[in-house]
């Protein structure tokens, strides 16, 4: 499979297949194709139908397959942002943010990822319930805004608001820190928690996740009388 990502800030990743390679993806990302290409819509098994559509996915995945020669497909992005490419590899899974994941080589396998926190849990918010991606192929993710990359080392921090964590590496830990202090809780307009990413491993941050585009825009929008 090769592939090229174009057109940022709305981006498309354009793949092209071999005969017989697959493409999967589980929200109707699929934006163009070449006629050869033949969709099947598959749940994968009860369990991991459910863990999808707890993680924030859709409980089938389309599985698009390139037949009687090379063929073509195309994903885009939701919202203005980039498309990052993830090699999964067996010892190098990786967590992504809630609805975060686009499309991928039919060998990445996606299941529900919990803190093992219980704080992280119950106050995580959007960091709470994330999906992992283990197995082996390029996987592609949706970051809303523009994205920013760290490594961080062993017991090395990262204090981050809630939502703007976009993926990493399953080597790191998360749990939730109180924001310190009743005024700055209660008026400081960054929410009462906030997230920590604990390394070793990459993390991958968004600047302009989509609940905060939607929590902003929301005093503008007018309600049913």
């Amino acid at each position: 499979m090769q592939y090229k990502i174009l057109g940022e800030p709305m981006p498309v990743v354009v793949c092209d297949l071999s005969s017989g390679e697959s493409m999967i993806t589980e929200k109707g990302s699929m934006v163009w194709m070449s006629p050869n290409m033949k969709m099947e819509t598959s749940a994968g098994g009860l369990g991991k139908a459910f863990g999808r559509m707890f993680s924030g996915e859709a409980m089938f995945q389309n599985i698009y397959t390139a037949q009687g020669g090379t063929g073509m497909i195309a994903f885009a992005s939701s919202f203005p942002g980039s498309i990052r490419a993830v090699q999964i590899t067996p010892d190098r899974p990786v967590v992504v943010q809630k609805s975060g994941f686009l499309a991928s080589e039919q060998g990445v396998e996606l299941s529900v990822f919990f803190q093992k926190k219980a704080g992280a849990g119950f106050f995580g918010g959007e960091g709470f319930i994330m999906q992992k991606l283990s197995g082996n192929g390029m996987a592609f993710l949706e970051i809303d805004g523009y994205a920013v990359e760290y490594d961080l080392g062993p017991g090395q921090q990262m204090v981050i608001d809630t939502g703007n964590l976009a993926m990493m590496d399953a080597t790191c830990s998360i749990d939730i820190q109180s924001v310190k202090g009743i005024k700055n809780a209660l008026f400081g307009g960054e929410g009462l928690f906030n997230t920590i990413v604990t390394g070793p491993g990459k993390i991958v941050l968004q600047t302009m996740p989509i609940s905060s585009v939607a929590s902003s825009l929301s005093p503008f929008i007018p309600t049913g009388s």
